[in-house]
């Protein structure tokens, strides 16, 4: 017998026509209340904390492998690493000791050693006028190239300097006070703090001036600008561009992408107004920021009371076990992956993905030769596309080698931890002008979430996600398709939103949409916009559809596609009703509990701000509104708050 609905999970209290996320998750939430730790907490997060404690049991358990004691060995240095992290005692009567030889090379910056300065900064320290990096070339997706990217703000987004009203004020006069703070504990005097701070909050604020909206950087062609290095010299001469790749041990690129003119034509202009004592207040705390979570605790807690709990809401720190073990788990990611697939992913778990993933494959590929607003010459590319999409489940087939990453224990916890980060830095480095290694996976295995890749045209789906609620063998196929189903289909439909959509089977941005079909798909997604930008999730304060607008995309057809394959799946066999549930409403219920969770106040603002995923509820209530096989499956009429009228709803895929 397959396991049916979790009844507790239900408040059989509100009618699923009036509530549909409430009833499908309302003994959930009451279930789970938010405990001081968390400023969020949903179904992925039980699913993440499980594989945390497998995790933290497989790196414990390693210190007692005889191999720990042999230096060199994966052993030795993720047990190491962790110890290191344990060791608070250690790291409190350290205190800034290890962050001082970074501040004193800071404080010998000229501009004359401007790129020698920058270089050195970009191994895991700071990027201070802007970032750079190596991925593959979007105009030829077979190839790596170099991408310079817009420096990065403290507080994450644009809004939060530039957009004045009582949160904003607040948060930021709490970010003046955290700067203040940790350079008081680096060992500045409280004026030069007061200085630094002044200093960081004046230039963040010119720079969020200039940057991308976050629409804006949701669009890969605005953020596709191809240099070759004699262009970038002519175009931004107040950087000396080949000095700063050559001493980051990077050959000169053939081709360099600008994700931002707007950024980079106001740094160019912006960088020889400022004093070299601005250029190492703005470093110094860029360094010490970045390094928090590696000195004491007193480092740790002004981060904690900044970001955790003046911007969220949050009210108890991560116990230190949690963000000791988030290192190596972090820094030897594939080799932890090893160990845990070994253990917690067994072979027809993946077998079982597999055929589910062939299903929805062959379910959107009806959905699309279906379309109505398509004309057959895109739907040709389309499905062309979808053939060529590649899928990886579970682990990679070859794992990363981490043998010349080296962890001391003589040596302080952050000399090592930036001893990696260097190391990461330079083999990504390294990769720039040669082929795209498409085998390379972007999440580790244990890592509960999953992701479609525009540029390499692959989903992928760790050991991670693929557990119960997310993924249950012994559960009925309805309740397996409306989760993890929906989550394949969700990423798989990411090919084809509003900003995959620009890409082609190969994963380069080549237009191949007809201009009436993209009129089209237009009319369409502005549809989908309105009804996200009509919610209110706070007073005064409204979703944003724009942001948003891919996931919804994906949501939505990850719903559809999902459902497409389990009823192909059946081969016209009726399903048996389980505790009273169709197997129609068992799908969407099971689609709803994926995003079962309790949020913050402030962090539905924080959230809004900065995450292109809808909220939970909306993800649910708003997107299913528009779906008629789930308004037959609960009866729900007009009048009913769940129903919309047919002429309202808006299908895409």
């Amino acid at each position: 017998m397959k396991t049916g609905i979790n009844q507790n999970n239900l408040d059989l209290t509100v009618d699923p026509r009036q509530d549909f996320y409430k009833y499908a998750c309302g003994g959930w939430q009451k279930n789970h209340p938010l405990d001081g730790e968390y400023s969020q907490f949903g179904t992925f997060n039980v699913l993440a904390e499980e594989a945390r404690d497998n995790v933290r049991s497989l790196i414990e358990t390693l210190s007692d492998d005889s191999d720990a004691g042999i230096k060199g060995t994966i052993a030795q240095k993720i047990s190491d690493l962790y110890a290191m992290g344990m060791d608070m005692e250690r790291r409190n009567k350290e205190g800034n000791t290890p962050m001082r030889p970074v501040l004193e090379r800071i404080e010998n910056f000229t501009k004359k050693n401007l790129a020698e300065t920058v270089a050195w900064l970009s191994f895991g320290l700071d990027s201070t006028f802007f970032g750079y990096g190596v991925g593959p070339d979007p105009g030829n997706s077979n190839t790596n190239m170099l991408h310079l990217m817009e420096a990065g703000l403290g507080l994450g987004d644009r809004d939060y300097y530039l957009e004045k009203n009582e949160t904003n004020d607040r948060i930021l006069n709490a970010y003046r006070e955290y700067i203040r703070k940790v350079m008081s504990l680096s060992g500045y005097d409280s004026e030069a703090s007061r200085r630094i701070s002044d200093t960081v909050i004046e230039i963040e604020t010119e720079y969020a001036r200039h940057k991308k909206t976050r629409e804006e950087r949701r669009d890969p062609i605005l953020g596709y600008n191809v240099f070759t290095i004699d262009r970038l010299i002519s175009d931004y001469p107040n950087f000396p561009w080949t000095d700063i790749f050559r001493l980051s041990g990077i050959s000169e690129p053939k081709r360099i992408n600008v994700s931002s003119l707007k950024f980079m034509a106001f740094i160019n202009e912006y960088y020889p107004t400022l004093t070299e004592r601005q250029i190492k207040d703005l470093m110094a705390f860029g360094a010490v920021s970045s390094s928090t979570g590696v000195l004491g605790e007193e480092f740790y807690d002004a981060d904690f009371e900044m970001f955790s709990r003046v911007m969220s809401g949050v009210e108890e720190k991560k116990p230190l076990w949690k963000r000791a073990m988030a290192i190596p788990n972090s820094m030897f990611g594939e080799a932890v992956g090893q160990l845990y697939v070994k253990k917690y992913f067994p072979k027809e778990n993946k077998e079982y993905m597999v055929r589910l993933v062939e299903n929805l494959k062959g379910a959107l590929g009806k959905h699309i030769r279906s379309l109505s607003w398509m004309s057959d010459s895109t739907k040709e590319k389309a499905l062309e596309k979808l053939e060529s999409l590649k899928v990886k489940i579970g682990y990679p087939d070859k794992w990363k080698d981490y043998s010349e990453i080296q962890i001391d224990p003589d040596k302080s916890y952050m000399e090592n931890v930036l001893a990696a980060s260097e190391w990461f830095t330079r083999d990504n480095y390294s990769k720039m002008d040669k082929p795209v290694d498409k085998e390379e996976w972007f999440m580790t295995p244990q890592t509960v979430n999953a992701y479609y890749s525009p540029l390499t045209n692959e989903i992928c789906f760790p050991a991670g996600i693929l557990q119960p609620p997310f993924f249950d063998i012994n559960a009925d196929d309805a309740q397996n398709y409306g989760a993890i189903g929906v989550v394949i289909g969700h990423e798989m439909t990411h090919g084809f939103d509003d900003s995959g959509r620009k890409y082609d089977k190969n994963g380069n941005l080549v237009n191949w949409w007809t201009k009436e079909d993209e009129e089209q798909f237009k009319l369409l997604t502005d549809r989908l916009e309105k009804q996200f930008d009509d919610v209110e999730i706070a007073p005064g304060v409204h979703a944003n559809g724009k942001f948003t607008l891919g996931e919804n995309i994906a949501d939505q057809g990850g719903l559809r596609v999902a459902l497409s394959a389990y009823e192909d799946s059946r081969d016209g066999k009726k399903p048996d009703e389980i505790d009273g549930f169709s197997a129609l409403q068992r799908f969407y219920l099971a689609y709803a509990g994926v995003w079962a969770s309790n949020i913050r106040p402030e962090e539905i603002l924080v959230r809004t701000q900065s995450d292109p995923h809808s909220l939970a509820e909306n993800r649910v209530n708003v997107t299913l509104r528009n779906l008629a096989p789930f308004m037959d499956a609960f009866g729900i009429k007009e009048g009913d708050n769940m129903f919309r009228k047919e002429s309202d709803r808006v299908i895409i895929w």
